[in-house]
């Protein structure tokens, strides 16, 4: 039997609740609804850290951050290590490699190349687009609320066409239609929307119905025992005053971004129908992570907090024709590090390393039990400045966040999130734990830790995150070394 191809989509800090088909009314969705409604949607889908690097680490690997420890943006995978792509590569899929990397150290050409049979990075963003130096005076920038929010609104046609999901998306189609896939592919595309700065061309900018979008969850200001790290960027962001009504702008904007990307999407499925290959491709979109978009008077992400609204993502797979499936949104427990797992499964292959992940194939086909809980953890402990991101001057957009991050109290310190349907529980190393109420408390306001009427729940859930943390600590090499 021929191995099924393989078409992944993963874009950077989209949050599961910005899809139509997952309850955002006024979110612009079609293609990605319409792939929901062939294959399955998984709404409680979580990433395993909240920041990129980590988080591709993980997926890619079918390992947990604490595993090896990649809690930061500044460690990627070593020489030796395993990733998806090398596996189907060797497993004799032709890998085609589109878009950013972040999961391999970029000055290692010759090991990004073993991954894959072509290679096209694209148009990167250069360091002054990304963190927003301007020259501004501390003075200037105090004055400006807008500043630190990360928004800038609408972006020209030029400025559009330049950015890399829209070259990528062209690219992808021309490799399509052109023929130049070898079959099995793995056509791998990893794009940067609807990552901030928030802006976004039209008809985007104003496709979205501000009066329809959710508002956003209640200020970190008057919320009580939250994360420190969460305090440090509010004190520091400049957006205390930002008024409702700029807040729901943003997350206009936010949503058209989402739009954007789904017709880009859409646009390389419409080339694979075209060339009658969409029913022999197992397809699968997700998001690295998610991104605050105003809530709690918060934008972007940090590395080591686990709201929902960073660390629920996108998942939607269609699986190729011939392989069960019972199209839905299904509410199973599911992690990122599925997916490896997933593909070798429905490929009929098998991942060589040791990894975490569970094949998905049974939900597909029509089961809601995946699994019991899912994790994501992110920090450091004290001293590790290894892990700890460059600090940047006062005019980088990131410089509340990242000043947060360099201070040596709790804000950047270790912590592991452990969710079911129900619950999220928080071990944090140096500050105190927090415990969420899903069903009473959705937004996830109120730390019930010291409620006595959970304590029950607390010390079950802490008894099943050492079990997780006993059997995904580590791992024992693929070899044996001489004895003497």
């Amino acid at each position: 039997m021929n191995k099924p191809n393989i078409f992944m989509y993963v874009v950077d800090q989209m949050r599961a609740d910005s899809l139509h088909h997952l309850g955002c009314e006024a979110s612009q969705t079609p293609n990605l609804d319409q792939l929901a409604r062939e294959g399955v949607s998984f709404s409680n889908a979580f990433c395993q850290n909240p920041v990129c690097v980590p988080s591709r680490c993980s997926f890619m690997t079918g390992w947990y951050s604490h595993t090896k420890g990649h809690r930061t943006m500044n460690f990627c995978l070593e020489p030796g290590d395993p990733n998806l792509l090398l596996e189907l590569k060797e497993a004799g899929y032709h890998v085609y490699w589109l878009g950013r990397n972040h999961f391999i150290p970029a000055d290692q050409q010759e090991r990004i190349m073993e991954c894959c049979d072509y290679r096209f990075l694209g148009s990167e963003m250069t360091t002054a687009s990304i963190h927003g130096f301007t020259g501004k005076s501390p003075e200037e920038i105090k004055e400006d609320e807008d500043y630190y929010s990360f928004y800038k609104g609408k972006m020209s046609q030029k400025e559009a066409d330049d950015q890399l999901d829209h070259v990528l998306s062209r690219h992808a189609v021309e490799l399509i239609r052109s023929g130049q896939l070898k079959e099995p592919f793995c056509l791998y595309i990893a794009g940067i929307l609807p990552h901030p700065p928030y802006e976004v061309e039209e008809p985007w900018y104003s496709l979205i119905d501000r009066e329809k979008i959710r508002p956003p969850r209640p200020s970190i200001s008057g919320l009580k025992d939250k994360a420190s790290m969460l305090y440090g960027i509010y004190g520091r962001c400049n957006m205390q005053n930002y008024s409702l009504e700029k807040f729901q702008n943003l997350r206009g904007v936010y949503l058209g971004m989402v739009a954007c990307v789904d017709q880009l999407f859409g646009n390389i499925v419409d080339a694979l129908k075209q060339e009658k290959l969409y029913d022999s491709t197992n397809i699968v979109f997700f998001s690295d992570h998610g991104d605050y978009t105003g809530d709690y008077g918060l934008t972007e992400k940090s590395q080591n907090t686990f709201e929902d609204p960073l660390t629920n993502v996108p998942l939607i797979i269609k699986p190729a024709k011939g392989i069960a499936v019972k199209p839905r949104i299904t509410p199973a427990l599911t992690e990122l590090i599925d997916i490896g797992q997933t593909l070798a499964d429905l490929g009929g292959t098998t991942l060589k390393h040791t990894q975490f992940g569970k094949s998905l194939r049974n939900v597909l086909a029509g089961e809601d039990d995946n699994r019991d809980a899912v994790f994501c953890e992110g920090g450091r402990i004290h001293g590790e400045t290894q892990a700890m991101e460059t600090l940047r001057s006062p005019d980088s957009i990131y410089w509340p966040r990242i000043k947060t991050q360099n201070e040596e109290g709790p804000q950047h310190t270790k912590a592991v999130m452990e969710r079911n349907l129900k619950y999220k529980y928080i071990y944090r190393l140096y500050e105190k734990d927090e415990f969420y109420d899903l069903e009473q408390d959705p937004e996830e306001c109120r730390n019930e830790i010291e409620n006595p009427c959970y304590s029950g729940i607390v010390a079950e859930m802490k008894e099943r995150m050492l079990r997780f943390l006993v059997e995904t600590g580590d791992f024992v090499p693929n070899r044996k070394d001489r004895t003497r």
